[in-house]
């Protein structure tokens, strides 16, 4: 994507409607932005912004085509779409991130094996073809997780394993072509950081937001995250280089692990927003939201410093099994703001919004949110 800006008033694409397409279009609306978005379920989250959706499966490159006719530039919300629909978009409107970048990070083997020859810190990992090769890469590793190389998500299509039996097993039982075992880690704590990136090579990034896990699905995640300066600056440096090796052109979300010992090593890649960042509406003068549009427009990108610490805690939809949660509740906290994401159906384990708070520090900031979120706890 190269030449002159797209400005407010133009028409942009979106393949993907769930809600990070939703609080995307949010901000390009806000800005002036015409909205079209691609998407399997007719009823998804960015249906209320968007002025025409699309409702057909990412593999249709046809309904991709149509999408990008009359586009001044298309981007995503999801990079599990098949090449040949990033391709027939591609074609005919500027797409960002672009098809090889996507391609790329797609497939967690591609992604990693990617990494690697490239020299980006990485732990101890095998591709893996096969029960009888997944045995011998836990044989080798130690204890690991296994995970399916495409999809896969949010403590979904990972297994963990201790022996090489267990490998095979997970092998199986995962059903994919193509899987990743990963050696566990000495791990103190884990951090991401967002790269916004222009066609021209223009890139910057927000400081690291520190995260929190629960069975492989983020629970909360809070900045600035108290990384001492030559680790932040390090992490930094890491992810522009990662997003610039790529040519990305928009976010690039890097996760990364801090082992005890300090040491820094790449988790796992994402070419788009990233709920790692959703805090980044409170705490930092441009929402990841706003900066995706500015960058695949063009546009000048905004500030990234913290101005206010935040956090935030997800909403997943066990919470609604006894009915709608009291968010009134929620909301007496101080500083809490509650975000819903205009799904149909709670399910367990889906993200059905998330709380945001500021605070004075981060450590505020974050029992905000905990405090908020137990309020909606029956």
């Amino acid at each position: 994507m190269t030449g002159a800006p797209v400005p407010p008033g133009a028409t942009l694409g979106f393949l993907g409607g769930g809600q990070l397409g939703r609080m995307t279009a949010i901000a390009a609306r806000t800005m002036g932005y015409d909205i079209r978005v691609l998407d399997p379920e007719r009823e998804c989250p960015a249906r209320p912004v968007a002025a025409h959706v699309i409702t057909a499966p990412w593999a249709d490159a046809a309904a991709a085509a149509e999408l990008a006719r009359g586009c001044a530039a298309v981007t995503l919300e999801i990079e599990q779409i098949p090449r040949p629909s990033l391709e027939a978009v591609a074609a005919i409107a500027p797409l960002a991130p672009g098809v090889d970048a996507v391609f790329t990070i797609q497939e967690r083997a591609r992604q990693k094996e990617w990494l690697r020859a490239n020299g980006f810190p990485l732990g101890p990992f095998h591709t893996v073809r096969d029960a009888d090769g997944t045995a011998s890469a836990v044989a080798s590793l130690g204890p690991s997780i296994v995970k399916s190389a495409m999809g896969g998500y949010d403590g979904r299509g990972q297994v963990r394993v201790r022996t090489a039996e267990e490998g095979a097993a997970a092998f199986t039982r995962l059903g994919a072509p193509v899987c990743v075992v990963e050696a566990f880690l000495d791990l103190d704590f884990e951090v991401s950081v967002l790269v916004a990136r222009r066609a021209d090579g223009l890139a910057v990034s927000y400081p690291t937001s520190r995260n929190h896990h629960t069975d492989g699905v983020l629970t909360w995640a809070v900045t600035p995250s108290g990384v001492e300066a030559t680790r932040e600056a390090e992490a930094q440096q890491l992810a522009l280089a990662i997003a610039d090796r790529l040519d990305i052109v928009g976010l690039l979300a890097v996760e990364m692990f801090v082992l005890r010992d300090g040491t820094l090593l790449v988790n796992e890649l994402a070419p788009r927003p990233h709920n790692t960042f959703h805090h980044s509406e409170r705490a930092h003068p441009t929402s990841q939201f706003e900066q995706l549009v500015r960058a695949i427009c063009g546009l000048p990108l905004g500030a990234t410093e913290v101005v206010r610490p935040a956090a935030i805690h997800n909403l997943l939809g066990d919470l609604w099994t006894a009915g709608e949660p009291p968010f009134a509740a929620a909301m007496r906290v101080p500083g809490v703001r509650v975000h819903l994401y205009g799904k149909t159906e709670a399910r367990p384990g889906r993200k059905m919004g998330h709380l945001s708070a500021d605070g004075g520090t981060p450590e505020e900031a974050l029992a905000r949110v905990l405090e908020a979120y137990r309020a909606l706890v029956r």
